[in-house]
């Protein structure tokens, strides 16, 4: 009765394998259900309930399923990455879904916690069969034959509400840290705002001052696309206005790298998220070897004797310029942004000079704002850790919780940081 992922667990828990816990469905879907989604951070509702753009829409529901309020649903392909959680809603949900009901009494939130816990240790990733790099197939069948600790149900109870309890308290903490970083970053975008508005009373559109507006594809080919070591290669979660992120960055080999020298990113190119739920974020690549990205990035390449590209991501990301953006998405199941209508964005466009002389006085206030922020940030992934740390101790019984008295308490999530979570969007699935 092997379980690789946990060291042990209380003498008077059981082991059972999860063919003898849980049973999968497949329901008929219904004509009012509408659809559920099993998002990244273990929320499962209607999509609507979360957000409604972003998201590639079925044109027919062939396959889809029907879910109920209290399922455990296992996102398949995502599951490695934590998308588990228990539905709070009726609904259809993609065949893709594993969803689960109990064949004992048990408690599924307390499941829900436990194999999110087996999807942070990486035992979920190593069980990964090979569809794509970086995911999973958590297959029912694999998911069954699996043994699962069996505290008593009112044990598995009790942990449930301690770990809501806490849970909700550290995201309250973590909530009042990320919405002072909101109000600094939206004190800085004014002060943009501010000056760039007061800079000049000429405007240029974007097209006239670039020698480049367009963006990459997704590469195709399988596990061998995405390597350790390689070109960098840009998705959407990479690109924020404090500068490029690539803590999660994919890589590509040479051979992709070569097949799309035509969409190459170089130092001093502006990027831009196009399309999905983070659309309008920008910043300078200031790297100096080259990268690449993918369709929903678009690379902007300023004529820097009229334009220098920190004063256009600037000004993409002021107020002024995401209200450009928000006017020109398209309407329809997306949102998304055109090459032409970036084009037709009009600039202020100062001298040269005095765009210098302009990022000297930005550059004076982000800098203090800045370590401010990262402060901030250091403290949410210190309460983020400590979250993690009892989730696990807890989950797996190394911390003893029975006779631990739990007061009222309000559930409490983290705060959406507009960042893709599930796997039914397109963006995600070829991101």
């Amino acid at each position: 009765m092997s379980m690789p992922w946990i060291s042990s667990t209380p003498d008077h828990w059981q082991k059972l394998r999860a063919k003898n816990i849980f049973t999968k469905q497949s329901r008929v879907v219904r004509e009012e259900d509408e659809v559920v989604t099993c998002f990244r951070d273990g929320t499962v509702t209607l999509r609507k309930n979360r957000r409604t753009t972003g998201f590639t829409e079925s044109i027919q529901w062939s396959g889809y399923q029907g879910v109920r309020r209290g399922d455990l649903v296992i996102h398949v392909m995502d599951a490695f990455a934590g998308a588990i959680g228990v539905s709070d809603s009726d609904g259809k949900s993609t065949p893709v879904y594993n969803v689960c009901t109990a064949k004992i009494d048990i408690n599924n939130n307390y499941y829900a916690y436990l194999l999110r816990e087996m999807a942070r240790t990486g035992f979920i990733q190593s069980l990964y069969r090979g569809i794509r790099e970086r995911s999973s197939d958590f297959r029912f069948e694999v998911f069954a034959g699996l043994f699962l600790p069996l505290p008593p149900r009112e044990e598995q109870g009790q942990i449930v509400r301690y770990l809501d309890w806490k849970v909700s308290q550290i995201n309250k903490l973590i909530n009042a840290k990320r919405r002072q970083i909101e109000l600094l970053q939206e004190f800085f975008a004014n002060k943009i705002y501010d000056i760039l508005c007061a800079s000049t009373d000429k405007t240029v559109k974007v097209s006239k001052c670039v020698t480049k507006i367009g963006s990459g594809k997704t590469p195709r080919g399988g596990v061998t696309v995405y390597v350790e070591t390689g070109t960098l290669f840009i998705r959407s979660q990479n690109v924020y206005p404090s500068g490029l992120v690539t803590d999660n960055a994919y890589y590509i080999t040479d051979k992709i790298d070569e097949s799309m020298k035509n969409t190459r990113v170089f130092q001093n190119d502006v990027l831009l998220n196009i399309t999905g739920g983070s659309i309008g974020r920008s910043c300078v690549y200031n790297l100096e070897k080259h990268a690449n990205v993918n369709q929903h990035v678009c690379i902007i390449r300023p004529n820097q004797d009229i334009l220098l590209p920190d004063y256009l991501a600037y000004f993409l990301n002021s107020p002024l310029g995401q209200k450009m953006i928000n006017n020109s998405q398209n309407e329809g199941n997306r949102q998304s942004l055109t090459f032409g209508q970036i084009g037709t964005f009009d600039i202020p466009l100062p001298t040269i000079k005095e765009q210098e002389r302009l990022l000297i006085i930005i550059h004076s206030m982000d800098k203090p704002i800045e370590r401010i922020v990262e402060k901030f940030k250091y403290e949410i992934a210190l309460l983020a850790e400590y979250r993690t740390r009892i989730i696990s101790d807890v989950v797996t019984g190394k911390i003893d919780v029975r006779g631990v008295f739990v007061p009222e308490y309000e559930i409490i999530e983290v705060m959406a940081d507009n960042e893709p979570l599930e796997n039914d969007n397109k963006e995600e699935t070829e991101d």
